[in-house]
């Protein structure tokens, strides 16, 4: 594999972290992986699929070695697009190409708005943008519920009603807020709150991305070539349908991943998805 150089980047209210693979004799721009709130630790599996090409990921601001150096309680779509637009300048100035998961993806469509000539090829896979969703009074009165939890109970049983959103399947009721709770300790869950708050997932990041609704007049402006994912085993799910969506608004086919919202992550984080297939429907999405 690519030897794996970290760096820092210092950007306003934050110190970016981010490492690069460097790939000796390739013509083609650098690939980058984002996530959000996932750092770049998720995606070692899917770099190993792509030693041809330099590739950079990083820990986007509040995440892992990210430290943030404000006081700022939330972190929007445009903070981190301006971040990734800074980045990028950091590592040459693109065009680059760029994958994008989940928040991440919603921050590379804010990126591509603004900046649209820093990215050849986005691929944003199953962006959790509600806003755009036909039932997102529902979805984003359900977000606020989750976040309202966190404040109240703590992270174990914030997470235990942001997996039954997650994994919801079709529009989203208008009692879902009122829906019995699992026990966080069914899901290895703390049931008791310790008072820590400041998750950056719940506190920094839920509320501004899903909120967020993408400039769809310079999306379909931007010379930078756009394609939504969508994951096979995620029929139904709001963040496949917030993909789904956007796509039909920018008057494009969704891309049909293997596996779930995470299929390129091993058995190292969480859930496995399949990142070697996942990896070979990049590759080709990548090439046109």
């Amino acid at each position: 594999m690519t030897e794996l150089i970290s760096h820092t980047l210092e950007v306003p209210g934050c110190v970016l972290h981010y490492d690069v693979r460097e790939a000796e004799g390739t013509t083609e721009p650098i690939l980058l992986l984002i996530g959000s709130p996932m750092d770049a630790s998720g995606f070692t599996a899917l770099a190993r699929h792509f030693a041809d090409r330099t590739v950079v990921t990083y820990d986007p601001r509040g995440s892992a070695r990210s430290t943030r150096t404000d006081d700022a309680a939330e972190s929007t779509p445009d903070l981190h697009a301006d971040d990734l637009h800074r980045l990028i300048d950091a590592v040459g100035g693109g065009p680059v190409d760029l994958f994008a998961s989940s928040g991440g993806a919603v921050n590379a469509l804010a990126l591509v708005a603004r900046h649209p000539e820093q990215v050849r090829t986005l691929v944003a896979h199953e962006p959790p943008a509600a806003q755009v969703l036909p039932d997102r009074e529902q979805a984003l009165a359900a977000i606020a519920d989750i976040r309202r939890t966190y404040d109240r109970e703590g992270l174990g049983p914030a997470m235990v009603k942001f997996f039954a959103f997650a994994n919801h399947q079709g529009e989203v009721p208008a009692d879902f807020a009122d829906r019995p709770m699992q026990n966080p300790a069914d899901f290895g869950l703390p049931a008791e709150d310790d008072g820590v708050r400041g998750d950056v997932m719940f506190e920094q990041n839920l509320m501004t991305c899903t909120h967020y609704e993408p400039d769809f007049e310079a999306l379909r402006a931007a010379p930078t070539r756009i394609v939504l994912g969508v994951g096979a085993e995620s029929e139904g799910q709001m963040a496949r349908r917030a993909g789904e969506a956007i796509a039909e608004r920018l008057g494009i086919k969704p891309v049909i991943f293997p596996s779930n919202h995470g299929g390129f992550l091993d058995d190292a984080l969480g859930t496995p998805g399949d990142p070697d297939n996942f990896a070979v429907t990049l590759r080709e999405t990548l090439a046109g």
